[in-house]
């Protein structure tokens, strides 16, 4: 069971409770649990409208919606920091049919890719609920994993049999400028087998577990506003 379940029914309970407790403590049970829930349902609503499209409601869907801007931002970020002609000029000279390029992933600065999505929530009618919760800076904790993650995808795709074939059709070849645009054009090839759904469902999946997370706080704060609220209404 997710993280944000057991807190949502957690809560839920704790509503329920309030409606059987001594009236004395009722309302502190009540506003704590109906705050909460409401911040956590908030933020699922909002998890929700970042990959899907909902009707009449704008900014949604902004995963789907920037498709094109995080395919051209990967295909950037391998160009330039793998595939770029000093490198292929290395990798002539060490017999590029015998070198494990999966290896070189590792020394790839993904920060360009996370960059790009970074930006694209903050730019959405998101980047406000984001702001709730510590801003842009709170997004950082999703870098490693989202790192990762895309590690693993771009290893996904070197070691596949059409990406090494014609990798390897290209060792013979002496002139690293059309080995570059070669390259380019498999890059370009693979990446436009993916639909705005296939990328959704990337970006989900990378940071799917956080997203679990800002749930979970989303209820945690909503309990804590809804207690203090409480309490200083009873001061006055």
């Amino acid at each position: 069971m997710k993280k944000s379940t057991i807190v949502n029914l957690f809560f839920l309970a704790l509503l329920i409770a309030s409606f059987f407790v001594d009236e004395k403590y009722s309302h502190y049970l009540y506003y704590t649990a109906l705050f909460a829930l409401s911040g956590a349902l908030t933020n699922e609503i909002a998890i929700f409208m970042l990959f899907n499209k909902v009707p009449y409601l704008y900014g949604s869907g902004i995963i789907e919606k920037n498709f094109e801007k995080f395919k051209a931002s990967i295909k950037k970020m391998i160009m330039e920091q793998f595939f770029s002609k000093d490198k292929i000029d290395k990798f002539l000279e060490l017999e590029l049919e015998n070198l494990d390029l999966a290896k070189a992933v590792d020394n790839i600065d993904f920060s360009p890719a996370f960059d790009s999505l970074k930006e694209s929530i903050m730019e959405s009618k998101f980047g406000g609920v984001i702001n709730m919760f510590g801003g842009e800076s709170s997004l950082e904790s999703l870098k490693v994993t989202f790192n990762k993650k895309l590690n693993s995808s771009i290893k996904s795709i070197i070691n596949s049999d059409a990406f090494q074939k014609q990798l390897k059709s290209l060792a013979k070849s002496q002139k690293s400028d059309a080995i570059v645009m070669k390259i380019d054009k498999i890059i370009d090839e693979r990446l436009n087998e993916l639909s705005p759904k296939d990328v959704n469902a990337l970006v989900k999946n990378l940071i799917k577990e956080h997203l679990d997370w800002l749930i979970v706080w989303g209820a945690i704060f909503g309990a804590i506003f809804g207690l203090l609220s409480t309490l200083l209404f009873n001061v006055r």
